[in-house]
């Protein structure tokens, strides 16, 4: 299992190997052990430029995730490559969830990122209200079997943390 990390950001510090780690978890605890998945963590302005450019909407928003394997596939065919495909994170728009959810920035990351990984699987909550149900469930048995989340994301030594 590979994983491919990218972080944007300069005002924190990110466990990068803790992060690997989380990811790896979510992958076998999805049945994709063998697979390779890349996560990219990105401030507001990136985001609002990605959600504009695929999915038509001038904001933006917490994750998106973008599949790399054919939505569907013969039953027993293996799948044309070991890629699942990209979760892409704003981690500014993740700590204003955590803290209006009175979550840390390390559970709601983890949220996230069940979130996208589900949406590489085939998952779609906006299809109708019987796959949001079924996905919200997925989801919360996920994060029942990667608890508990580890800590992943600080702030660099000197930096204030006003509102934070």
């Amino acid at each position: 299992m590979t994983v491919y990390l990218r972080v944007r950001l300069t005002r924190l510090v990110v466990r990068q190997t803790t992060l690997a780690y989380l990811v790896e978890r979510v992958l076998s605890a999805v049945g994709e052990s063998r697979s390779e998945l890349s996560l990219e963590l990105i401030g507001d302005g990136r985001m609002r430029r990605l959600n504009r450019e695929y999915r038509k909407k001038d904001q933006t928003t917490d994750v998106l995730a973008f599949p790399i394997r054919e939505a569907v596939m013969p039953r027993g065919a293996s799948p044309p490559t070991q890629m699942l495909g990209d979760v892409v994170i704003s981690l500014p728009t993740a700590f204003r969830q955590a803290k209006d959810a009175g979550r840390s920035i390390d559970n709601e990351l983890a949220m996230l990122l069940v979130h996208g990984v589900l949406h590489l699987c085939g998952y779609d909550h906006e299809c109708n209200p019987r796959e949001a149900a079924r996905m919200s469930r997925r989801e919360r048995a996920l994060l029942h079997l990667i608890s508990p989340v580890p800590r992943m994301i600080m702030y660099r030594a000197g930096r204030a943390t006003r509102g934070r």
